[in-house]
Formats: structure tokens, C-alpha cells, sequence
């Protein structure tokens, strides 16, 4: 079965995906795999940009999302014509002679990940092939895979040769089992920069200890500063220690990252 494999930690969000997505598909008919994507208003293959903290302590992620080829599409059972289908390889596909527009599939049960879309002027639902037509030319990478040689952030190819341990599904609320699996999706942080307000210098080798919802201990680095990263949603408690001094932090809620700004040990 083909799958991607997609690492939000090595993509610089340089979007090149998007752009040979749209190179491949707008103006190209790849009739029975898909006809024309429209110019504007659709992206089969979108770079999300998620920007989380508040300056000095600020992420940035970007997390590429293409149809999600579920295992158990529902997309499949909401087209009542037939016209959306799994191939042997696990790739999703809409038959553009089949689909009618009747938009049964542009539902938010059909999709909850709405990356099925609707071409006005054909009439016609579309999305993420796979790139199935090259593949059954003997392509062995997607255009987006393709592209992204240098940075290797999407992986393509038989789900049993990729590295997948440590990948998680996008929303997996939605409860579907899919065929793209994602590395270091943005996840929430506590960070802070410490500091020793009689010197007015930073602390070095300070020990931050967070307990809570998950635990982890680390020590502030040569700028004072501490970073606990990828941590869930939850409530967390906060001790600082250095040179006989501590600080304590209640009831920090990851509700959206946090950065604790600079914190005076005294």
C-alpha cells in the first residue's frame, strides 16, 4: 500500500509541494484520473503555516496536507454514483466521468479533513490524486515527494519500507486510520528566559523541573533561557532552582503555547 510520510520538522516552509501540485494539475488533463484543476480557489496539496508563542519565544511549523487517502474513506460510501473508489495501491481517487455534482462528498462527514473540492465550471468534485497518473508510469515518487528531495520532509512510497515510528494521524479526533502519517506536528510549549535580578545577569545551568499533565526536567542554556517543547494540552506546575533560590509557577494552562518571559530568581 503506498503512503507518506511527511516531517513538519524538516520542512522550511519553502512551499515548493503546493507550487507542483498546482504545475501538475492546473491546465492538464489527466482524464480518468482527474480532469484540470482550476487556476485559483483550490489546493489539493496545501502547506498550513502555524505560527504559536509570543516574541522572544516563538515557533513557527508548517504542515503540508494532501488528501489523506483514509483507510476506510467515507468519502467512498457518501458517493451514492460510485464514482470515488480505493485503488489496490490505497490511493483515493474520483472518476471525473462518473461524478455528476451532486456534492455529496463536499460533506464534513464525508471529509472531515476537507480536502475534497468542488470545480464550478466542470461541475465536479476533485482532489489529491496521488499522483496515480505517474505512478502508473512508472514514477516512483509523487510530484510533491519529488521536490522535496533535498529536504526529505515528504516521504512516498510502500507504507511497509517508510520510517514510521513516532508518527501520528492529523485530527485524530476524526477517528480515521489514513495513509499519511506525520513527524513533529506542532505541539504546545512552556518557555522562559531566567534571570538573576541582583546581578542583572542571566542564569546558566539553572534547573526547571515541570510536572503536571507530563514531566520533564531540563537546565537553562547559555542565554538563560528553557524550553519544554511538545507537550499536550493540560496544566502544568513549574520549579525553578539555582543557587540556593527558587521559583514556583501554578497552574500553567497549554491551552496555547507559553512563553513566561523573563523571570527574576531571587
Amino acid at each position: 500500500m503506498k503512503a507518506f510520510l511527511i516531517d513538519c520538522d524538516k520542512c522550511v516552509g519553502c512551499y515548493s509541494c503546493q507550487i507542483v501540485c498546482k504545475d501538475e494539475h492546473c491546465g492538464n488533463d489527466w482524464t480518468p484520473y482527474a480532469k484540470p484543476q482550476p487556476d485559483m480557489g483550490q489546493f489539493w496539496g496545501k502547506v498550513n503555516e502555524y505560527e504559536q508563542g509570543s516574541i522572544p519565544k516563538v515557533t513557527v511549523s508548517y504542515v503540508f496536507v494532501p488528501c489523506q487517502h483514509c483507510e476506510d474513506a467515507p468519502c467512498i460510501e457518501a458517493c451514492t454514483l460510485g464514482a470515488i473508489s480505493k485503488r489496490d495501491d490505497g490511493i483515493i481517487l474520483i472518476d471525473p466521468k462518473k461524478c455528476t455534482g451532486c456534492r455529496n462528498c463536499l460533506d464534513s462527514n464525508a471529509c472531515p479533513y476537507g480536502k475534497i473540492f468542488f470545480n464550478e465550471g466542470l461541475n465536479l468534485a476533485q482532489k489529491c490524486t496521488g499522483c496515480a497518473h505517474l505512478l502508473d508510469r512508472g514514477w516512483v515518487d509523487t510530484r510533491c515527494s519529488d521536490v522535496c528531495y533535498s529536504h526529505q520532509a515528504i516521504l512516498f512510497g510502500e507504507e511497509s519500507s517508510l520510517d514510521l515510528s513516532g508518527t501520528e494521524t492529523l485530527n485524530p479526533e476524526y477517528g480515521l486510520t489514513t495513509k499519511v502519517h506525520y513527524k513533529g506536528l506542532p505541539a504546545k510549549f512552556i518557555a522562559g528566559t531566567v534571570y538573576d535580578p541582583g546581578t542583572k545577569d542571566v542564569v546558566i545551568g539553572a534547573t526547571c523541573t515541570l510536572s503536571g499533565t507530563s514531566s520533564a526536567t531540563v537546565t537553562t542554556d547559555e542565554f538563560g533561557d528553557f524550553w519544554f517543547k511538545g507537550l499536550s494540552e493540560g496544566t502544568f506546575s513549574l520549579k525553578i532552582e539555582a543557587n540556593g533560590k527558587t521559583k514556583t509557577f501554578d497552574s500553567i494552562s497549554t491551552v496555547k503555547a507559553v512563553n513566561l518571559g523573563d523571570i527574576a530568581l531571587s
